[in-house]
């Protein structure tokens, strides 16, 4: 029994030594820029500009198989910095990618809502919570307005409802220009 689980012990810490090497010897690295665009979609993993989320359409961006201007939830403001972050001009939205939509979250109709768990799989950022047969809700600050929830729920008691300005939500529509004063 004792030699079993030193052979086993043993057997454990041979093959851990050697993904510990593996792991060192064949590590890739990130291309940085890929990260930086990354970091400027609004990670929604909506899907809307034909990729399947944020990461896979900053690496398309990175390689050049695709444009900067479709990602309707990122808005004209996404484009503009990835314009500055890439060095290109500015573009407008792709005619063929989804019209951008004011910043909207989900809401469901708690009446009609049956509890099938349809929307809390299909939602890419885990907003919606419930249970079987119980009736679900969505968590309002982790919403990202993707609308991935609207097409599996077989009763369409979620609607998508646009969020109002407040202090919090309200944003400049054009980039502030310092004033610079002159000195006489």
């Amino acid at each position: 029994m004792l030699t079993a689980l030193g052979v086993m012990a043993l057997l454990a810490i041979v093959l851990g030594a050697i993904l510990g090497f593996a792991s060192v010897r064949f590590r890739v690295d990130a291309d940085p820029l890929v990260d930086q665009i990354d970091a400027i979609l609004p990670q929604t993993q909506c899907g809307q500009c034909g990729h399947p989320g944020c990461r896979p359409y900053a690496e398309a961006i990175a390689s050049g198989d695709a444009d900067i201007n479709q990602c309707p939830p990122g808005g004209e403001d996404g484009i503009r910095k990835l314009a500055e972050l890439l060095g290109v001009d500015f573009k407008p939205f792709d005619g063929e990618a989804a019209e951008p939509k004011p910043k909207s979250v989900a809401r469901i109709d708690e009446t009609t809502c049956i509890g099938c768990t349809l929307c809390i799989q299909a939602c890419p950022v885990d907003a919606i919570v419930g249970a079987a047969k119980q009736m679900h809700t969505v968590i309002e600050s982790e919403c990202t307005g993707c609308e991935l929830c609207l097409a599996p729920c077989p009763v369409d008691c979620i609607r998508m409802v646009p969020l109002g300005t407040s202090v919090e939500t309200w944003k400049w529509r054009y980039p502030v220009i310092p004033i610079r004063t002159i000195k006489a």
